[in-house]
């Protein structure tokens, strides 16, 4: 009996014997039929949410009618009406894109990726070039003598060595702004916020998160952040507003 199977029949034997006010169910990839872990699950009538187990597991408070959202950074959001209390499976689609080689990728690669790629195209900056140490050490002798290193006084004088810096922190902050980018995306700020269009993008860019915040936050108080935010710009829409440039005049 495969194991999936045995899920769905515990999960339905349990329901049976239980009062049915909520549902449940397990969350899969499309494409691969993994099961997805990290998946946010929102009644959209109680407003409550919750996430699913490392087993790719959910159970949410919900009756016939209920309109459940579930979003995950990776993958495309998906809505699904409550038909009755039977368990559900749910497939979420992978965020991709298609080049004009007709090759499908992941959208909004990951940044590590990205990071690792720009390494490989300017490794000569992160070569010999890089190197900022100005003491060095003799190995032969154990760490007991201790010297000036030429390639750090080049380096820390020399016009390619300060280009060189200056382009490694370009790509640490493009990096930076590409992490950002992958968790708060436009699919899951929509889902959460409801805004579309033009108000979508005011408000992702008055409210748009800090990397430290975003790398040390959980996704309970990463969505929580977007909720208040939400509420501070539906009560002032016009507040952290760029003023207009002004042009002078001709004479």
């Amino acid at each position: 009996m495969k194991p999936i199977f045995v899920i769905f029949l515990c999960l339905f034997c349990i329901r049976s014997f239980a009062q049915e006010t909520s549902v449940a169910g397990i969350i899969f990839d499309a494409e691969s039929k993994d099961r997805l872990s990290r998946v946010n699950i929102l009644n959209t009538r109680t407003g409550y949410n919750t996430y699913n187990n490392i087993n790719g597991v959910f159970n949410i408070d919900a009756q016939p009618g209920d309109k459940l959202i579930f979003s995950q950074a990776e993958h495309f959001p998906d809505t699904v009406l409550i038909k009755n209390f039977v368990p559900i499976a749910v497939y979420l689609k992978r965020i991709a894109i298609q080049l004009k080689q007709v090759t499908i990728y992941d959208t909004v690669s990951d940044p590590l990726s990205r990071l690792a790629n720009k390494r490989r195209d300017y490794s000569k900056i992160y070569g010999s070039i890089a190197y900022n140490d100005l003491l060095s050490v003799n190995p032969s002798t154990a760490g007991i003598g201790v010297g000036l290193s030429i390639d750090a006084l080049y380096n820390a004088w020399s016009k390619a060595g300060r280009n060189a810096a200056h382009l490694r922190e370009t790509i640490d902050n493009d990096y930076k702004q590409d992490v950002i980018d992958y968790r708060f995306n436009r699919a899951l700020v929509g889902r959460i916020t409801a805004l579309k269009g033009s108000q979508l993008a005011d408000f992702m860019r008055k409210y748009r998160p800090g990397y430290y915040f975003l790398t040390n936050a959980s996704e309970y108080e990463f969505i929580t952040s977007i909720k208040a935010n939400l509420k501070r710009f539906l009560r002032n829409p016009g507040a952290h507003a760029i003023a207009p440039l002004n042009t002078p005049q001709k004479q």
